[in-house]
């Protein structure tokens, strides 16, 4: 049910694209919500357990608070999910079965957003005082969401983050469009008023020795995110106009949030033709950004099958559906191909340092069982395509290498616990995911904490 603005007018600038909906649309939704019988939504699909259907009701009925206490009874910063989050629970919606689903994510913003607009939320002071403190490093989704629960059980928390403003993946991975800073800030200003501190442009482990740190804090949870990239090794790598996806969509949101005036030339597209690899949100994100920029062409390539229109045999409702998903910055231009690889990067005649263009392949998949088991190169289907300027958003492969997490330290157990007051969250414990996901893990990890101390083991970390 998403709806957006005018192509023409939002790809002049980077404001929020999704329109909220309109109160026909959001009667008519929540109605839907109420003719289900059994709610998947909320015990298959939502990775937080958000009361679904009872929330809607709530809204349906006109009972906003209620509706409002109901979400943050499991969902910390529904501002940012309801903007984001890939909506698992709209894909385990029992009227998905035949028809769309109900929009839960959009109803889900605008209980959110009505409330800061009533004034409806406040900092919350911890009914009592807990005598420890604890030093969260990295501040995403997990690290915020570890350092929101433990706050409102009354510990001292610290976060430490490395770039110059707090958000993590949430600032500087996701394009404005989609979700606005001011939004992040918003929620921070909240944080800093209940009591969290703050300490930006620190490297933990760097700046601050890990020995410090365990001096500094009882209990240190490592919320570092999984942000080694995923890097394509093949010639011409090192050809300048190829670069990592994340690099060039970090560099405009800074650019947006005002750290700096402008663009480096290499990653802006002004003029350019670009070609992105890897078919994923971030790909999306960097086409949109892309054409935002000025680009002349935007292809994104996929080594995957392009997924089918509707779901499979072997992927039922209520899982989450693998279908072809179509988002606003695809939608505003630029061509997708699927089943493609990359063989080379082939430089530029007159300037052997440039890009001129990529040597590509089609290839097809090895299925066994129902199952893609690998790539094998199409004979007669080699193809050169042009370009200035070449994204890699092929993902991530886990942690960064810091001092704080090192080969020699022992593996986190089950509940990410590498040693006494030393625990990781998030995607550093699980590897890349989703944001509600790492939100989820890090109120998980901060209820750990707490059980971990006898004396607070009672308490609830809401």
């Amino acid at each position: 049910m998403s709806r957006y603005r005018p192509i023409a007018e939002r790809i002049k600038d980077y404001k929020p694209v999704e329109l909220r909906l309109n109160q026909a649309e959001l009667t008519a939704a929540l109605k839907h919500c109420q003719d289900c019988g059994i709610p998947f939504c909320h015990a298959d699909g939502c990775t937080l357990a958000n009361l679904i259907p009872e929330i809607n009701n709530d809204a349906l009925c006109g009972r906003w608070e209620s509706a409002l206490a109901r979400l943050l009874e499991t969902n910390p910063f529904p501002e940012f999910t309801g903007r984001i989050c890939p909506a698992l629970c709209e894909g385990a919606c029992v009227q998905a079965l035949n028809e769309e689903p109900v929009p839960d994510r959009l109803v889900e913003l605008e209980v959110i957003e009505r409330a800061f607009e009533k004034g409806l939320i406040s900092p919350v002071k911890p009914e009592r005082s807990l005598d420890f403190d604890v030093g969260v490093v990295g501040s995403g989704p997990a690290g915020l969401a570890c350092a929101h629960a433990l706050i409102r059980a009354g510990a001292a928390v610290t976060v430490y983050e490395r770039d110059l403003k707090a958000g993590g993946f949430l600032r500087y991975g996701i394009p404005d469009f989609k979700l606005e800073k001011s939004v992040i800030d918003r929620r921070l200003d909240l944080m800093k008023r209940e009591g969290v501190r703050f300490l930006t442009g620190v490297e933990a482990g760097v700046d601050i020795s890990a020995r410090l740190l365990r001096k500094r804090h009882q209990v240190l949870i490592l919320a570092v995110g999984a942000r080694k990239k995923r890097d394509l090794n093949i010639p011409g790598r090192d050809l300048n106009g190829v670069f990592f996806a994340t690099d060039y969509l970090s560099a405009q949101n800074k650019v947006v949030g005002g750290e700096l005036e402008a663009l480096p030339p290499s990653l802006n597209a002004a003029g350019r033709k670009v070609v992105v690899i890897g078919g994923g949100d971030t790909g999306s994100d960097c086409m949109g950004t892309a054409w935002r920029q000025g680009a002349s062409e935007v292809w994104q390539f996929e080594i995957m099958p392009r997924p089918p229109l509707q779901r499979g045999e072997d992927n039922p409702w209520p899982q989450w559906p693998r279908i072809l998903r179509t988002s606003s910055s695809h939608l505003e231009g630029g061509r997708r191909l699927w089943n493609v690889t990359t063989l080379e990067f082939l430089a530029n005649s007159e300037i052997p340092s440039l890009l001129r263009a990529l040597r590509c392949q089609e290839v097809e998949w090895e299925i066994k069982e129902g199952k893609l088991i690998r790539p094998i190169p199409k004979p007669g289907s080699e193809f050169i395509r042009e370009a200035d300027l070449v994204l890699l958003a092929m993902g991530f492969t886990g942690p960064e290498s810091s001092p704080l997490i090192s080969e020699s330290s022992p593996k986190p157990d089950s509940f990410g616990r590498i040693e006494p007051g030393l625990y990781v969250t998030g995607d550093a414990y699980n590897g890349p995911s989703l944001v509600v996901r790492a939100i989820n893990e890090g109120l998980k990890t901060a209820a750990t904490v707490i059980g971990d101390r006898p004396d607070y083991s009672c308490l609830l970390t809401g």
